[in-house]
Order: structure tokens, then sequence, then C-alpha cells
């Protein structure tokens, strides 16, 4: 081997880029797809980088189908290159190790497991299937409802979560054209009604529900406190209502063309309506904040209508558990 062959391997393998390359295929044979992947180096570089190693023989290819896979040929590399090579692989450069993650995080992917990196912040992340929606539909699988009424319902899509899990469900919303699309998507379901209501004038007996929700309902409300002395009038004793609402916020231009009349309502605020309504707050906390800007928050809070001497709610003893549990929560921010 002479001097220009000498200076050419030092000058091919004397590129950062191409060296994490060559350690990443020593490990196995890879895509160009997952070369770029693994290690963030653009396409056309990896494809670069690629011909030139494979030129010099110390890269192989095949192809397999549509795709070529790429490794190391330490077999039939020159000494030189190979001496070099070797002692860059044994060594423990954090850069060569985060690829080797990122390469054990790959496999485990196509292994139908979940990467290490994960682990403490699986909220962030999606893999397939795992979606807000299907965690919802979950939870609602472990509820055991009685007769409740949704106020401020919309089309009726959250009602829909938990309609299986009621005895009945009453959908009421100020929009007759939200009702008719509540109706036909409840077309099936008997046990579910849904007409058209004003919250501040429930058209119910009183003691007529086991449980209440008002998911972002109260925001549009002219009348938030007159909402909840009448969802207090139609509950019976020992009936639930559940709250979610944005938190006080300072941004009215941007919720005020989706027609809310309210900037939000503090934990504090909603828990002292609540109280004045004559409710039992057992849960009134930010629950979570939204990770686009501007941040918007969402104050969850769980009531109880106080029970009479002697009676008891039809919602039954896990309603009652769950409410005494969380009772005498303080204030609070979770963060998602």
């Amino acid at each position: 081997m002479n001097l220009t062959h000498y200076a050419e391997t030092l000058s091919l393998l004397g590129d950062e880029s191409r060296l994490r390359l060559c350690a990443l295929l020593h490990e196995r044979e890879l895509c160009v797809t997952d070369l770029v992947r693994l290690t963030g180096i653009a396409q056309s570089r990896v494809s670069t980088h690629l011909g030139r190693l494979r030129d010099a023989g110390l890269v192989r290819d095949r192809r397999d189908g549509l795709h070529a896979f790429y490794g190391l040929s330490m077999e039939s590399m020159a000494p030189s290159a190979k001496a070099l090579l070797t002692e860059a692989l044994q060594s423990d450069d954090p850069v060569l190790n985060a690829d080797r993650v990122r390469l054990r995080e790959l496999d485990a992917e196509r292994k139908g497991l979940l990467p290490e990196s994960f682990a403490g912040q699986m909220e962030r992340h999606y893999s397939p299937g795992r979606t807000w929606q299907s965690l919802a539909t979950g939870l609602a699988g472990l509820l055991d409802l009685g007769d409740v009424l949704d106020v401020g319902s919309g089309d009726g899509a959250a009602a829909s979560l938990f309609a299986a899990r009621c005895k009945s469900l009453t959908c009421i919303d100020t929009s007759a054209r939200m009702i008719e699309a509540a109706k036909h998507r409840f077309r099936k379901d008997p046990h579910v009604h849904a007409l058209v209501a004003d919250a501040s004038d429930l058209p119910f007996r009183p003691a007529t529900f086991d449980v209440a929700i008002l998911f972002h309902t109260l925001t549009y409300a002219e009348q938030p406190a007159q909402v909840f002395d009448e969802t207090f009038r139609v509950l019976r004793s020992g009936g639930r209502v559940v709250v979610l609402s944005l938190d006080e916020h300072p941004h009215e231009e941007i919720t005020a063309p989706y027609g809310e009349v309210r900037a939000g309502f503090s934990p504090r605020a909603l828990r002292g309506m609540l109280t004045r309504a004559g409710f039992s707050v057992s849960e009134c906390l930010v629950a979570c904040r939204e990770s686009k800007k501007p941040h918007f928050s969402v104050v969850l809070a769980v009531a109880e209508k106080p029970q009479k001497q002697g009676s008891k709610s039809s919602s039954g003893a896990v309603a009652n558990k769950v409410s005494k549990s969380t009772k005498g929560r303080s204030d609070r921010v979770h963060s998602t």
C-alpha cells in the first residue's frame, strides 16, 4: 500500500458523518431511510457518503425489492482502514453511543415494543392506536352511570364515549342544528334523548338525574351561576356534577370568534359558584395545559349534591366512593 492510498483512507475516514455511518453499519445492515432517522443527517448527504464508502470497498450493498441495504465490509477492508475503524468502534464516544441507543429503539419499535426513551414521557409520544380518544373510550368502560344529563352537549361527540354506560342519557343544547346532529348520532340508542334547551332554565322536574356533565359549557353561558342553580335542582340527592372549563385567561380575541362570552373561570371562581349553588366540591383544579401557545389551561371540577338523611343516590356506591376519595383535595396543577 503506497502513501497515496494511506492519505485517501485517512481522508475518507476523517469525516465524522462517515464514521457514524460505519459504526451503525457494523451493527447490522440498514437502508438509507434508517440511517437518516438514526443520525439526523440529510438523505442526500447519507447517499453521497455511502457512495464514497462503497467505492472505496468499505461498504457493500444489496437490493431487496425497492430498497437497498448497506453493511460494513470488515472482511475485505484494507488493514489500515480496519485498524482505524476498530479503534473508533471500541471507543466510548457519546455521539456513537447515542446512535446505538436510537438503533436499539428502532429495533424495539419493529418488534412491537416501546422505546426505552419513552419511559417517564409516554404522554408526549405517539404510538399506533394510543390516542387520547382511545384512552377516553377505555376509561369510559370503567363507568356505571345512572340517569345522565349532558348540559351543552353539542352534537353528542363527547357523550358518545360513555353513552353505553348510562341508564339514560339526555343531551341538551341551545343550537337546534347541534341537537339534530345529536339525534342522528344516537338514532340507534333508544335510551338517549336530545332536545333544545337553555342550561339556565332546564325543562326537567327536580331530582331527575344522577349525574350532570358540563364540558366546556360555562364559557358560553350568560348566567353561569344560574346554570349551577338549575343543575343542582334537577340532580337527585347524592348526584354528581362534573365540569370542564377553560381557566381564566386574557385571550378573548381568540375565544370570542367561537361564540364564548366568558374568558374562562379560575378554580377559585368555579368552586365559589358551585358552593353557592349548594354543592359539596370534592375537586376543583387545573387539570391540563395545552402545549401550544397561548397555552390554554382547563379546569376540572367535581361536586356532589349533599344526600338527605336516609337517602341513597341511584348512581350507586361506586360513584359515592369515587367522590369521597377525592374530597378535600386542594387546588393544584397537573401538567400534561
